[in-house]
């Protein structure tokens, strides 16, 4: 099926609201990565930070003019009664693995220096990076229905999407997540945070796959696009 709008009106955007929670999200990865590094004087991490509030900011404004019904979606979608409830769970746990993730790695590469990344191997970080923001950026593209929580949702009338990278793989925003996580960690120069992105992205692996067991017992269609897209993050190996 191709993407299509959803033809159901819904709320508009509070942009108030929106700033609001940007600021807060910029604040929080500011504090996860600055404070236990005990120090301003971390240029990775500001790069880092540019690159992906810059990229966060940018995709925003897009999704304002072409799909705001994403937007608003994205911002009240987590909490609803219709969110699966195992989702919920899975997401605290996600979210709490997350900022100790940062916190590892700026008590790594900072604070304690257990780590030695070479500076090729930082920019090799920022390549991943890049990959990653042009995988979501396609990802959104392509899905007007890319909740952050596991729901089926009728009142936007969802539909299956199998264009664009869904027709390679089933799970493209996590496959682009895996991307992230792994340049972030380079990038910020901690080797165990490589390793604690892959605890993150084993998380990820195994939300796709009880989410896709919502989704082919509650969208219509979905099951047919389980045996014709057969990989999940990978394609050619899962």
């Amino acid at each position: 099926m191709s993407r299509s709008t959803s033809p159901f009106a819904t709320a508009p955007v509070n942009r108030i609201a929106l700033a609001v929670q940007s600021v807060l999200m910029a604040a929080a990865f500011c504090a996860a990565l600055f404070l236990p590094a005990g120090t301003l004087r971390w240029p990775a991490a500001w790069v880092f930070l540019a690159l992906l509030f810059g990229f966060s900011f940018a995709l925003t404004a897009w999704l304002l003019r072409r799909n705001p019904e994403l937007v608003a979606e994205r911002m009240t979608g987590i909490g609803r009664a219709d969110q699966e409830a195992w989702d919920k769970v899975l997401l605290a746990i996600l979210a709490a693995a997350f900022v100790a993730w940062l916190v590892l790695m700026a008590l790594d590469a900072v604070r304690f220096r257990w780590s030695s990344v070479p500076r090729w191997v930082q920019a090799a970080g920022i390549v991943l990076l890049l990959a990653s923001f042009s995988v979501f950026f396609v990802t959104f593209r392509e899905n007007p229905f890319l909740s952050p929580a596991v729901r089926i949702q009728t009142e936007r009338a969802q539909t299956v999407v199998s264009t664009g990278p869904y027709r390679w793989i089933r799970h493209p925003m996590y496959a682009g997540f895996a991307l992230f996580a792994f340049g972030a960690a380079l990038l910020l120069g901690s080797w165990y945070g490589v390793v604690g992105a892959a605890a993150l992205i084993a998380l990820v692996a195994r939300r796709a796959v009880l989410e896709e067991r919502v989704l082919a017992k509650g969208l219509e269609g979905y099951a047919a696009y389980l045996r014709r897209v057969r990989h999940r993050l990978i394609p050619g190996v899962w």
